[in-house]
């Protein structure tokens, strides 16, 4: 495999996510191994099930039971999801560590560390432990500094129109 590069998909508008899995499924045409690992997300997706029909060589890990948005949540259910966000955390490093697959998708990973529920640093970090050969590619809504510095790649997602939002 060639050199493995950082891709980035973020902003407020809609298919990031996708472009991710696109990404993926691409791959999966050049035998890559892919893992997705998702964060914060309030509910079962349908492309979520659908790749489930893809293992072993497309695999999807949900660490969260299904919540509201996180503003809504009581003290109870936020130390839960942040307990099941640093376990996903934990588990992208042992991924990386590992070598576990070609191209690891953190899909919404950075709304968890504008959550603060993941540091920044911890993600850069981890970013930086990257082996030479694995793609990794990481989806939400900002972008720091820091994280943009280490991507090699960076889509910029936004939303001109959008039913249900003003503007």
């Amino acid at each position: 495999m060639e050199k493995g590069f950082v891709h980035v998909y973020y902003g407020d508008g809609k298919g990031k996510t996708t472009s991710a899995i696109g990404f993926g499924i691409r791959a999966l045409g050049n035998n890559d191994k892919v893992i997705m690992i998702q964060f914060l997300k309030k509910s079962k997706l349908g492309e979520s099930e659908t790749l489930r029909n893809l293992e072993p060589y497309f695999k999807v890990f949900d660490f969260e039971k299904k919540h509201g948005m996180i503003e809504e949540l009581n003290d109870e259910e936020k130390e839960e999801l942040k307990s099941a966000t640093k376990n996903a955390f934990n588990f992208a490093s042992k991924v990386m560590d590992t070598g576990e697959c070609d191209v690891l998708i953190l899909d919404e990973i950075l709304n968890a560390v504008e959550q603060e529920l993941i540091k920044e640093t911890d993600l850069c970090d981890l970013i930086d432990s990257k082996s030479e050969n694995m793609e990794v590619i990481l989806t939400g809504r900002m972008l720091s500094e820091n994280i943009a510095k280490r991507a090699d790649y960076i889509s910029y997602v936004k939303a001109i129109k959008h039913p249900g939002k003003e503007g």
